[in-house]
């Protein structure tokens, strides 16, 4: 990507870091550490935070969506959670600007797409809790699925696959969290798949996870095709996936699925 020209933009990683740091709020951070579970024994542990709110890191991000690939690199290896989201951000900006219609099917902006999945793939491990997950995925990888690439389809779901196989619980949670997109499209085919794949996880974000995208499947694109699922799943999944499943459901209909 071309570096921008606007004054108040950003040109490197480092002025990144410098200017997150000067947001910083101690009360805030120690906050956020409770919230995403950093003590010893849980899912974050060991994380970092400065203390900066989503929406103040997203002003950032906006300022530095013509950083290189290899600055955003330095985002995604700092110790500081905010600023790696910081870097996910502005991938998600690359990449839905080479996205638009002008561009959906120029060849140039396709190989800058595919790039932008590597480098994606290559770093999932800067996006170790669920919002740095939740944040970025779909909106890369899930709409990476939906456009045109030089990957075939079948190379598309193997590196899908890769993350649902890992036993990195942040890579299986991008498997199943970037199918968000392709229901936009009213495609259920890769929501049915990971869903099926992670049914029987033993992870309650993951259960959550499930259900969550379960339950788009039926609101977003058909309530039937999530009674299939159902039909087929209800007597061994998580009771958590099951309730985030038929959160849309009536009354008696989510009584009927509980009590089954």
């Amino acid at each position: 990507m071309a570096k921008s020209n606007r004054e108040n933009d950003f040109q490197s990683a480092e002025q990144v870091m410098t200017f997150m740091q000067s947001l910083g709020d101690e009360k805030q951070a120690k906050h956020l550490m409770r919230f995403f579970k950093t003590g010893p024994g849980q899912y974050g542990y060991g994380d970092q935070f400065l203390g900066i709110k989503v929406p103040e890191t997203r002003k950032v991000a906006a300022q530095s969506k013509g950083l290189l690939l290899d600055e955003v690199e330095r985002l995604l290896a700092s110790p500081w959670h905010e600023v790696r989201l910081c870097g996910l951000l502005v991938l998600v900006a690359q990449f839905e600007a080479l996205c638009s219609k002008r561009l959906i099917n120029d060849a140039d902006a396709i190989s800058k797409r595919d790039n932008i999945v590597k480098f994606y793939l290559e770093h999932t491990s800067s996006a170790n809790n669920w919002d740095l997950v939740d944040l970025s995925v779909y909106k890369i990888l899930g709409r990476w699925l939906m456009v045109p690439s030089t990957f075939s389809d079948g190379k598309k779901l193997d590196a899908i696959d890769r993350l649902a196989g890992s036993d990195n619980m942040w890579e299986q949670r991008m498997s199943i969290v970037c199918t968000m997109e392709p229901l936009k499209y009213g495609d259920v085919s890769f929501t049915w798949r990971y869903a099926e794949w992670h049914v029987l996880h033993d992870h309650d974000l993951m259960h959550k996870a499930v259900g969550w995208l379960l339950r788009e499947m039926g609101k977003r694109v058909s309530m039937d095709q999530l009674r299939e699922f159902l039909d087929m799943h209800v007597h061994h999944m998580p009771r958590t996936t099951l309730r985030y499943a038929i959160e849309h459901m009536d009354t008696e209909e989510r009584q009927h699925w509980m009590q089954r």
